[in-house]
């Protein structure tokens, strides 16, 4: 009888433990709708207003007349340029920083607007290190953009990665403020 107890009382925490984790993945704040007005409010929106967006060459604020399909450039032929800046990362470092997320997660609300869009995702090191290990850590910063950008909700067949590691710097100089400026991963857009 002794068990019997035992075994019920266990069923009854895992359940309760269960219930509490709610056993679901939360969507991802950009797929989530706006929370509906509180009564009484007579605003649309469930919070503070939101305030203008400031225009960069990441940010392009909409207007309310949709997305047109010219509503971008296409990077020029060198690959420079192009509508979204380029994330920087750490020395040896392939993991994101609180600012390159930030950076990529507008970057995924700028390409959702814009689904025509085609993004190569480049890879790129400074000129320390092998060329052989530049190129697999070109790779790794290349594809954390590219999977930060699918679980936000880009499509992933729009992305394509490749890693140059460092054969094409932005900057030639020696010393630290040029390294910092080659360790990136640059955008391509393409139709």
């Amino acid at each position: 009888m002794h068990a019997r107890r035992l075994n019920l009382l266990a069923a009854v925490v895992l359940a309760v433990f269960a219930l509490a984790c709610g056993g679901g993945k939360r969507p991802s704040a950009l797929t989530q709708p706006p929370p509906p007005p509180p009564p009484g409010t007579g605003s649309t929106y469930g919070g503070p207003r939101p305030q203008p967006v400031d225009a960069g060459p990441d940010v392009v604020p909409l207007d309310g007349e949709g997305v047109a399909a010219s509503d971008f450039e296409e990077s020029r032929a060198d690959g420079e340029g192009g509508p979204l800046a380029d994330v920087l990362f750490g020395y040896d470092q392939a993991n994101l920083s609180d600012e390159g997320r930030a950076l990529v997660e507008r970057h995924a609300v700028w390409l959702q607007a814009r689904r025509e869009a085609k993004i190569i995702i480049e890879g790129h090191c400074d000129e320390r290190g092998t060329v052989e290990y530049n190129l697999a850590l070109g790779e790794l910063r290349a594809r954390a953009v590219r999977d930060l950008l699918v679980s936000l909700g880009v499509d992933g067949a729009r992305l394509n990665v490749v890693s140059y590691g460092k054969e094409r710097p932005l900057d030639g100089g020696s010393g630290e403020a040029s390294w910092a400026r080659n360790r990136r991963a640059h955008f391509v857009v393409r139709r």
